[in-house]
């Protein structure tokens, strides 16, 4: 063969290396896109919509580009082959050996390696050959589908699962926010954390507890109703006789003139009050709220598995609980919690182990006792006295004021801070 035949060889052999680096690439880069940011540059960018088009066939997409890529290596084979025996005294193994090490380099990892940095724009300058790829060996993609598809189902796998399942869980969400969380300003990020953590906790993690319950007893005096109405923020009331535990209904307090002619006239009030909305401990924050939306409801109470009143629940705690206290709420919590210079932090006995982790940036044990008073006394299985330290955890707690029984006041130090 002359000078003309052994350049035609070459530059045949550079176009099929070119073509295989391409289909390899392509193939990374469609298969490595987020569909959610083509869907995005769709908008704007035809090629994004050329390439979500393609991916919503992904086995024939993939068909397309493996038989082009086979046929760029086996015809690129064959010109080695036939370069080998005419120029190089039949040596066909070098030949293979450098071909593998050439598209291994040039045709596999690099393209692959490029792709998958930037697969979206990979995929959206590639989508119009990969159309064009499609139509050329539709014929033959045909025919090999109808094969695997064979297989596909003896293996009961289907094609178009990875085409549709395109949800994210609440737990694959919350790595992406974690992994890409700086590109969001921080209020918004904490927002979205709170409300993928909504569906791990439960009512009874940020319900107000029974002893702290604000309502109007029956058996006090009409001047205590009125003063417990006049001092509530809340627009439905808990009425009860002598205690939380015999409820009697919910008042609400645009009927609260009405309530309060009732009493003076000593009449029965159950037919002013509303009916009391009862919340299982276990409920999720997601699926209460849900309830409270189907139920026109902003408030009810906590019971437990034997149906006894543990606490109370407001749309509002888990609006709270999504944005962060602000307001009236936050300025409580800032009476709750009293930072000290040395780090310590003065505290409530009947405080919320989550609002002072979430006050104060701690990870306090949650799982067991909700407060810190009762945190204390499952520790000690007694209790304590004033003066009394110990530990939990990372976590000194020295208690400062005991009143019947109970802890009102707690000194908190980190070790170490």
């Amino acid at each position: 063969m002359g000078t003309n035949s052994i350049s035609f060889l070459l530059a045949a052999l550079l176009v099929l290396l070119i073509f295989s680096a391409f289909s390899s690439g392509s193939e990374t880069g469609m298969m490595a896109s987020n569909k959610v940011k083509l869907r995005n540059l769709s908008k704007k960018s035809k090629g994004a919509k050329r390439a979500l088009l393609l991916l919503k066939r992904p086995d024939i997409l993939l068909a397309s580009i493996l038989v082009g890529n086979n046929f760029a290596n086996i015809l690129a084979s064959a010109l080695v082959t036939i370069l080998m025996i005419d120029y190089f005294d039949g040596n066909v193994l070098l030949g293979s050996v450098i071909l593998t090490l050439i598209i291994l380099i040039f045709s596999e990892i690099t393209p692959k390696t490029i792709a998958s940095v930037h697969p979206e724009n990979f995929a959206i300058k590639s989508s119009w050959i990969l159309k064009g790829l499609v139509w050329i060996f539709k014929p033959l993609v045909w025919l090999t589908n109808i094969v695997s598809s064979r297989l596909l189902k003896f293996l009961n796998v289907d094609p178009m699962e990875s085409a549709s399942n395109d949800n994210l869980n609440s737990d694959e969400l919350r790595t992406l926010l974690d992994e890409h969380g700086e590109l969001i300003p921080n209020q918004s990020r904490a927002m979205l954390s709170s409300i993928l953590g909504m569906e791990e906790l439960t009512v009874e993690d940020i319900m107000t507890s029974h002893a702290e319950i604000m309502g109007i007893d029956l058996n006090q005096s009409i001047e205590a109703a009125q003063k417990v109405i006049t001092s509530s923020y809340y627009s439905r009331l808990p009425v009860f006789k002598g205690s939380i535990d015999s409820i009697v209904g919910m008042l609400h307090l645009k009927d609260s003139h009405q309530f309060i002619e009732a009493l003076e006239q000593k009449l029965d009030v159950s037919k002013i009050l509303l009916e009391t909305t009862f919340i299982s401990q276990s409920t999720t924050l997601s699926k209460q709220l849900n309830q409270f939306q189907k139920q026109d409801n902003n408030l009810g109470l906590v019971v437990d598995e034997y149906g006894e009143i543990q606490g109370l629940l407001t749309i509002e705690d888990i609006f709270n609980e999504i944005v962060g206290k602000f307001g009236a709420a936050k300025k409580e919590l800032e009476k709750e919690f009293i930072q000290k210079k040395d780090g310590s932090v003065i505290a409530d006995g009947n405080s919320k182990i989550r609002d002072l982790n979430n006050y104060v940036g701690w990870d306090l044990d949650e799982d067991g006792s909700k407060t810190i008073n009762g945190a204390i006394i499952d520790h000690l299985d007694q209790i304590p006295q004033e003066n009394v330290c110990l530990e939990l955890g990372l976590y000194r707690i020295e208690i400062l004021q005991i009143e019947e029984n109970f802890i009102v006041k707690v000194k908190i130090n980190k070790k170490g801070s």
